[in-house]
């Protein structure tokens, strides 16, 4: 499989991540994706194991909308891979965009690509001027 190709499946992978958030149905979606050992280290000062986003995700209220940016591969070794972005969201009603560098690293097992670690790192608002 060529990087491009790659590319593309991953951030397929990853579209339909953020489509489950923005159903209502990211728990399921998350539970799973992830590795058992797998983490989210989120942008709030959180990392949480498999069972604690599932459970996280049982009460998040949906996002509205989101767009991925500015991604990019790097190779991990074989087996593996990481998609790096940009990515930004909003939801219904909130007075802020979330914007974050974005980070998921995948591993391949019999049955697909499998999400080891998410990690969010926010990007100041931009300035008015």
């Amino acid at each position: 499989m060529s990087d491009t190709d790659l590319l593309e499946e991953l951030l397929r992978l990853e579209r339909r991540g953020w489509d489950s958030l923005c159903a209502g149905t990211g728990a399921d979606f998350y539970g799973s994706l992830m590795t058992d050992d797998g983490v989210m280290v989120l942008a709030h000062g959180f990392a949480l194991d498999r069972a604690a986003v599932v459970a996280s995700l049982d009460d998040a209220p949906p996002w509205s909308g989101y767009e991925i940016s500015d991604a990019r591969l790097v190779g991990t070794g074989p087996g593996g891979a990481a998609l790096c972005y940009t990515g930004t969201a909003h939801r219904d009603g909130a007075a802020s965009v979330f914007r974050a560098l974005m980070s998921s690293v995948y591993v391949r097992r019999e049955d697909g690509w499998r999400l080891a670690l998410y990690q969010q790192t926010p990007l100041p608002a931009p300035e008015n001027g």
